[in-house]
């Protein structure tokens, strides 16, 4: 794998910070030791840092041998870990109970922090390049906060990039395509009024679970018969709350869930057929419904142009035949869409080996892999050499 010589010289380093991470988890906005960690390592390189922006999100700013492009690119690392209790019982397992890295944003801070010691050490490049290390990408919006308290005012990125790993693609792989890599988020409660009373009665009743059962089935019409065969849309519910005797039947039922799209009008779709349906059949029924409909994350959707690049970029290091032009997007969701939002940029996967069912993300048996550690930071420091070039 032909990595940088000089990052494949420091990887027992790597590897020694990434489960030096993988030990300390740090839920979102409390990544106060992983902050203090990443800035130290950024000073300890001669790296200009910045702190503060989203609470403990940090921005290292490093000046080429010569700023004559003017040019600027960003790059972002997520550093939050996951509420799960680690499963696993190696000697860096996480010293917070009920807290891990599940998704390896331990291995994307170290590969970010790799390319930070390389480009410091070489400035083979013209211009600026920022190390954005952002919190709270789990659920948090971290990236929306960042750019709402003017990452890209102060920052002056022309471009943006991120990365994240991928267990089930082999080692030494990337997949990246233009349009979406991952899809925007939605979570819904959905509350269906009846009328309760006696079990043995319900003819004196509006029974909320019979409705709510009717609900459900009912959403899932919305991607088998309203969306075209040719769009995504998925809606599942995730939660059922009704009753809590044998012998009542309760006065309402929640049902709550989450919807992924990878369009606004899709999820435009999504959201209007919900309400026409939780409102509609308990009317049927003579009841009542109501939907709260909450919008997340936007699609994470890659730039033409940018994408070219990084898949070029990626074929360097691993030869053509390992990159995947046209992976299937994820449903999963990623805040680094906020930033895409605001700045042209590209989002690649990177494989990180071959993996059983509970090895997979957000499993608690999941460990990065560290054989990873220096394609990445390679990754990133040819990106900014490419694309700053002197």
């Amino acid at each position: 794998m032909p990595i940088i010589n000089r990052i494949a010289d420091f990887h027992a380093d790597l590897t020694e910070w990434r489960r030096e991470l993988h030990k300390h988890p740090e839920l979102s906005f409390q990544e106060n030791w992983t902050s203090d960690f990443v800035a130290k390592k950024l000073e300890e390189f001669g790296i200009e840092v910045h702190r503060g922006l989203a609470k403990t999100g940090i921005v290292g700013k490093l000046e080429g041998q010569s700023k004559g492009s003017g040019k600027a690119i960003g790059l972002r690392a997520d550093m939050d870990a996951l509420p799960i209790l680690e499963a696993n019982d190696f000697d860096h397992k996480s010293l917070n109970d009920g807290k891990m890295h599940a998704c390896g944003h331990d291995g994307h801070t170290t590969m970010l922090l790799g390319a930070a010691r390389y480009l410091a050490e070489t400035r083979n490049f013209d211009g600026t390049v920022y190390f954005i290390f952002q919190p709270a990408e789990e659920g948090g919006g971290g990236g929306d906060v960042m750019v709402k308290e003017g990452l890209f005012d102060k920052f002056d990125c022309e471009t943006v990039w991120g990365m994240h790993n991928w267990p089930g693609m082999p080692v030494g792989s990337f997949a990246v395509k233009p349009g979406p890599m991952m899809a925007g988020t939605a979570t819904f409660d959905a509350t269906i009024h009846g009328v309760g009373g006696h079990a043995a009665m319900p003819y004196n009743t509006v029974d909320p679970i019979v409705v709510a059962s009717e609900v459900m089935g009912a959403l899932q019409t919305i991607a088998s018969r309203n969306a075209h065969p040719l769009e995504s849309v998925v809606v599942s519910v995730t939660q059922f709350h009704a009753g809590d005797a044998y012998n009542v039947i309760p006065p309402h039922a929640v049902l709550r869930g989450t919807v992924r799209t990878y369009t606004t009008e899709m999820m435009d779709l999504a959201e209007n057929r919900m309400k026409q349906i939780i409102e509609g059949i308990p009317a049927a029924h003579g009841g009542r419904g109501e939907l709260d409909f909450r919008r997340g994350y936007p699609a994470t959707i890659n730039s033409e142009k940018e994408t070219q690049i990084a898949a070029q970029v990626a074929a360097e290091l691993v030869g053509e035949t390992n990159i995947d032009h046209d992976p299937t997007p994820s449903m999963g969701g990623e805040d680094f869409s906020y930033m895409l939002n605001q700045r042209p940029g590209s989002y690649v996967w990177i494989g990180n080996g071959e993996a059983k069912p509970e090895e997979m993300l957000h499993n608690p048996s999941y460990d990065f892999n560290d054989e990873v550690l220096p394609l990445g930071s390679s990754y990133w420091s040819r990106l900014v050499e490419t694309q700053l070039p002197r």
